[in-house]
């Protein structure tokens, strides 16, 4: 009957039961396995592990800074009309350090904060379209993108290569 019941219980893998969980019985100890697992090479039940005293707590996953280049481009559109947008676009978003523009393509400079290249490629890839309305940019399409930590871009720059655009900081032509 009882291993009809546990396989019932657990999907069906009869000899794998969870026997105890840390904290569950309201004592300070760890609660230890009722017995050896039911056959060979299963799974006796999952605990944390225990750290030692001495260890510092684990941090959690920190955001880092990365440089983004965000490259647009379409249709011509009047250069007065693309600078507003640009400029507004500055000063909504917070780490922005400069834009270069022509009529038709622009280049954007700017840091963004993300837990990991994946994460601040995705926010950089979205930057265009969700500010587009607010900052009454034209309905360009996103043509080039280059995500890089903060590292490797001060080790570009400190090597010649790389080197930050002429004009630091604002909206300028190119």
């Amino acid at each position: 009957m009882e291993r009809r019941r546990e396989a019932a219980l657990t999907g069906g893998t009869a000899g794998r039961r969870l026997t105890s969980i840390d904290g569950g019985r309201g004592d300070d100890g760890p609660a230890e396995p009722a017995g050896p697992p039911q056959e060979p090479g299963t799974v006796r039940g999952l605990r944390p592990e225990r750290r030692d005293e001495g260890e510092p707590p684990t941090v959690p996953e920190q955001a880092r800074l990365w440089h983004v280049v965000l490259s647009v481009a379409g249709r011509v559109t009047p250069l007065s009309a693309l600078r507003a947008g640009l400029e507004r676009l500055a000063h909504d978003h917070s780490f922005f350090l400069t834009a270069r523009y022509a009529a038709d393509h622009a280049e954007i400079r700017y840091w963004e904060q993300a837990r990991d290249l994946h994460d601040a490629a995705a926010i950089a890839l979205r930057l265009w379209g969700e500010h587009k309305v607010t900052a009454s940019l034209p309905p360009w399409e996103i043509v080039g993108l280059e995500v890089v930590d903060r590292a490797t871009y001060h080790k570009r720059v400190a090597e010649g290569f790389g080197d930050p655009p002429p004009h630091l900081g604002g909206v300028h032509p190119y």
